[in-house]
């Protein structure tokens, strides 16, 4: 399938999917005609790539178990824990860090209400 019929059928847009061509993500094969052919289970990849996406996982640490994840399940590949848990950390600091900010503009706020 060319790339608009992927873009279609997936919904990412047609830079978007060169993005992850270049990144190694998604493969294509050259037509004479200039034009990327996408194999059939490309529309598969980029769901995949979107869902790991969706959990904040970058395009780098995608590449990284990309392959394993679609030739199995995910529990079977090692090398998805680890940023699964590094991840989970960067964003329990951010819940933390923002926390700290909130309950500082609270007691701000309280502060100004009751100088009133």
């Amino acid at each position: 399938m060319r790339i608009g019929e992927l873009s279609a059928r997936t919904g990412v847009s047609i830079r978007s999917l060169r993005y992850y061509e270049e990144q190694k993500l998604l493969t294509s094969v050259r037509q004479p005609n200039g034009y990327r052919e996408f194999s059939p289970l490309a529309e598969e990849q980029v769901r995949t790539i979107q869902f790991y996406l969706a959990l904040g996982i970058s395009t780098e640490q995608i590449a990284s178990f990309l392959t394993c994840v679609l030739m199995n399940k995910e529990a079977f590949c090692e090398e998805v824990l680890p940023i699964f848990e590094s991840k989970l950390k960067e964003i329990d600091d951010q819940i933390h860090l923002l926390s700290q900010i909130k309950t500082n503009l609270e007691d701000r706020i309280r502060s100004i209400q009751e100088s009133d």
